[in-house]
């Protein structure tokens, strides 16, 4: 709505363009702006991705009350990144921070952070966990965290120490209705 209120509005207060004799010609004021599509803004993971391509089987994805997700495989590795709701709420990301190789975090540890536009902000470890890579990807390309943040811009690959932890975090439905409810 605000959207045709705003192209109604800059209509009447644009000029009209004089036409020349070719009736191809479209005034600025008509043309459709470019569209931005994401890659994924959804809260499932991305297909074809580094993190659904670690394992020939699927990860369990659990989710956490602070928008970060964690897909784990059988032998305990496990991808943690933010959420596509939470890349929306943060805006266009300018800085990413992860831990380094050999770190280590408690459930609730910060294990790197995300500066945006908007917004400086944490990630928290979903779990008790070695840190076993960190995303260098992430501190040359920022806005990957924005274009894919449940694919190419997982923020740590870890070893869980913990996994009964993991039976404290979301499915994807509690976290869909997390989200609804807040």
């Amino acid at each position: 709505m605000l959207a045709s209120v705003f192209r109604s509005a800059t209509r009447s207060a644009l000029p009209r363009m004089a036409m020349a004799s070719s009736s191809s010609i479209t005034p600025m004021y008509l043309r459709a702006a470019p569209r931005f599509v994401r890659f994924s803004s959804s809260n499932t993971l991305t297909k074809n991705s580094p993190v659904t391509q670690y394992a020939s089987s699927d990860p369990v994805v659990k989710y956490t009350e602070e928008h970060e997700w964690i897909a784990v495989f059988p032998d305990n590795v496990a991808f943690i990144g933010i959420t596509g709701y939470a890349a929306d709420a943060l805006g266009d990301a300018t800085y990413v921070e992860t831990l380094a190789a050999g770190d280590s975090a408690e459930a609730g540890d910060s294990i790197g952070s995300v500066e945006s536009v908007k917004s400086a902000s944490e990630i928290y470890a979903p779990v008790s966990c070695e840190i076993l890579e960190g995303n260098t990807d992430l501190s040359e390309k920022p806005n990957l965290i924005n274009e894919d943040p449940t694919g190419k811009a997982w923020i740590a690959k870890v070893k869980i120490t913990e996994p009964e932890q993991l039976d404290e975090l979301y499915t994807f439905e509690k976290y869909e209705e997390f989200l609804k409810s807040h």
